[in-house]
């Protein structure tokens, strides 16, 4: 790092010059980023799909959240920091991150105030954020697995363990500082996080490559650029940028933690697939704001290598729970390593192991949702609404109470063997909980990625029944009227309720998978190219009243995968607009296996709506071939001509589970042409 450092605006200027800008990621004054979002609040889920789904994050997932992490007798999270506190006696207890675990919980609960302003969120994160404040050492340092051992032998050491998740944790007290104050203006937890990244600052100052790299998944980087976004303060972008340039400057880096060669000489993803996906979206913020074309360019060969190679259907990354860097002889030296919950080698798309851990799938999310704000390329908002969708979603249970840490695209008690994680969601995952707050804090926030704000006017990235009020560029008012009830239905009306008076444009996302869409204005015929995988720009003097109105057709299509994924060749997936199905024991007829079907390429698909634990759905019923399914104590046998016809019934895959005990379920099924 540079030994003399820049000069920094001083903080009551700077979050004073910032206070009306509250975008859950801010990218209003970023100079290379073309979009930004809405502020926090300025969207309002009003019905339908994600209406639904906020409220159960009101009425349910948030607070079985808290519930979890103030109870002493489940997580220990809360009571850590009594217990550094000095406020209560005992040992540390729970996993290293678990520190990270509850600040994204409190950003749960502050992303859900944006929108309710329940004084009793308000004062819930009141009172453990004292606590917090508490516990924070004199000099900024927080970590309450070492804090505790601290106040009890005196030594203040930090940072020696390798996988230590210090600046992990960190990282998300940083994002959660950023977003409680602009949801509430207050700046007590903010507060915390200046402390916390004053002290980081310092210490990568004089820390050497090696000592620095002992703070793995870096959410800290995403964290240390919304630092810099909310206060001005110089040192936390230059700090960044040092992050970034410190990746590979050790002699024993790893490819598990992506620190084996520097970032920008990287060819391939590999590794641990949150800390990748964590560590692109870091780098895309600083590139928001630097402007540095060596780091953009590493993020398109990064994203196409993922989106090309190594992403499953349903938007899920990290295909591995353990394997090796590729072959070893990507890099040099040609030494095998080690990975875990990890992207395995291009095609490498196993099925009943896959992993596809909640929180990479999420880093999928964050990583594309800040690439939309750079380029305004509806691909990036595509792949975010896959994962959210499919492989986010199928993390948590309907009702919003238990969850799934890995995400397999097929499973069978038959298995002949066991795997580390339940396949059953679980209210606690007791040996690493950090994916349920992860999937909270991200079903409460959907709402942020609904629109963009660009010099031109509105893009509106993600359909769902919502109101918006907001201000363009400019500062004028503009309030618009979501009515939908897709991705069940393709029908999407935007009606304009208050405009400027000048001509300006929304942009309508023509999802990828949509090659027949058809937009009206004011039930009028919009005479132009309407191309899938892209946003359309209307623009016009837009007046009270005006409407929009987007027809997405919503076929059931058959997917198949490049020939080189060798456990889905000859087989496809059903997919019905963005949402990805699946065939589930519970919807088969009496010993008949999901596994001994063929789906012939004539299927009719017919929807039908169901509910499944009081959430509506969309199901898809047909007729497939029922095949010869005798595979007891056999490896091979010869093709039965004997073939007959059963129901077939389809699910939404990120449903799956939800009617008690799953004995089979598969996404990939057979097909015959």
């Amino acid at each position: 790092m540079k030994k003399t450092f820049a000069c920094f605006f001083s903080l009551a200027f700077a979050i004073n010059a910032n206070a009306q800008n509250k975008a859950l990621v801010n990218t209003s004054s970023s100079p290379y980023a073309k979009l930004h979002g809405v502020n926090m609040g300025d969207v309002q889920w009003t019905s339908g799909f994600w209406g639904e789904r906020f409220n159960v994050a009101k009425e349910s997932m948030v607070p079985q959240l808290w519930k979890v992490y103030t109870s002493a007798d489940i997580s220990h999270a809360y009571r850590n920091f009594e217990i550094a506190a000095g406020l209560a006696e005992g040992n540390h207890d729970g996993p290293s991150f678990h520190d990270g675990d509850f600040y994204k919980t409190i950003e749960a609960v502050a992303s859900l105030y944006a929108s309710t302003k329940d004084k009793k969120l308000d004062e819930m994160m009141d009172k453990v954020i004292e606590t917090i404040a508490k516990s924070q050492r004199e000099d900024g340092y927080i970590y309450t697995k070492a804090m505790i051992d601290q106040r009890k032998t005196g030594v203040k050491n930090q940072f020696e363990d390798r996988l230590s998740f210090e600046a992990y944790n960190i990282g998300h007290l940083m994002t959660a500082g950023c977003v409680h104050y602009r949801a509430t203006g207050k700046k007590n937890l903010l507060n915390v996080a200046i402390k916390a990244t004053d002290y980081l600052y310092k210490f990568y100052k004089q820390a050497s490559p090696t000592l620095a790299r002992n703070a793995i998944c870096p959410s800290h980087y995403m964290g240390v650029v919304e630092m810099y976004r909310t206060l001005g303060d110089k040192r936390y972008l230059e700090l960044a940028k040092h992050l970034i340039d410190i990746k590979g400057e050790i002699e024993d880096g790893t490819d598990d933690n992506q620190d084996r060669i520097p970032f920008r000489k990287q060819e391939k993803v590999t590794g641990h697939a949150v800390r990748a996906n964590y560590l692109y979206a870091g780098v895309a913020d600083v590139y928001a704001e630097t402007g540095d074309q060596t780091l953009i360019s590493q993020l398109h060969k990064m994203w196409n290598d993922v989106t090309q190679h190594k992403m499953y259907i349903t938007g899920g990354c990290g295909s591995l729970y353990d394997g090796v860097s590729p072959d070893g002889t990507v890099y040099e030296p040609p030494i095998v390593q080690k990975v875990h919950q990890a992207y395995g080698r291009d095609y490498q798309l196993p099925n009943f192991t896959a992993h596809n851990e909640t929180c990479a799938n999420i880093g999928n999310v964050l990583w594309n949702w800040r690439m939309l704000q750079l380029e305004g390329d509806a691909k990036y908002a595509d792949v975010m609404e896959l994962a959210l969708y499919n492989s986010v979603l199928s993390g948590i249970s309907l009702d919003g109470k238990r969850f799934l840490y890995t995400n397999p695209l097929s499973y069978s008690d038959n298995l002949p063997f066991k795997q580390r994680w339940s396949k059953e969601r679980v209210e606690y995952i007791k040996l690493s909980n950090c994916c349920p707050p992860n999937t909270v804090r991200t079903i409460a926030e959907v709402s942020n990625y609904a629109y963009s704000i660009s010099d031109k006017g509105v893009y509106v990235n993600l359909y769902g029944s919502n109101n918006l009020s907001t201000k363009l560029e400019d500062g004028s008012v503009i309030k618009l009227t979501q009515q939908t009830e897709y991705p069940w239905e393709g029908r999407v009306a935007i009606t304009v309720s208050e405009s400027k008076k000048s001509p300006f444009s929304i942009f309508m996302r023509i999802p990828g998978w949509a090659n027949s869409a058809k937009v009206s204005i004011n039930g009028k015929s919009v005479n132009a190219d309407i191309k899938s995988g892209q946003y359309l720009e209307l623009n016009r003097n837009w007046k009270k009243g005006d409407q929009i109105v987007l027809n997405l057709p919503m076929e059931a299509d058959l997917i198949e995968s490049h020939p080189f994924v060798e456990e889905t060749r000859n087989q496809i997936v059903v997919k019905r607009g963005p949402i990805v199905y699946c065939a589930e024991s519970v919807d088969m007829p009496t010993n008949v296996s999901v596994f001994s079907i063929t789906v012939p390429s004539t299927i009719k698909l017919n929807p039908k709506k169901v509910k499944i634990d009081n959430s509506d759905i969309v199901a898809l019923e047909g007729e497939a071939i029922l095949a010869d399914n005798n595979w007891n104590n056999t490896l091979y046998k010869k093709v039965s001509d004997e073939k007959q016809s059963v129901k077939l019934k389809l699910i939404p895959y990120y449903a799956w589970g939800n009617r008690g005990h799953t004995s089979e379920m598969t996404t990939w099924i057979p097909f015959s042409r």
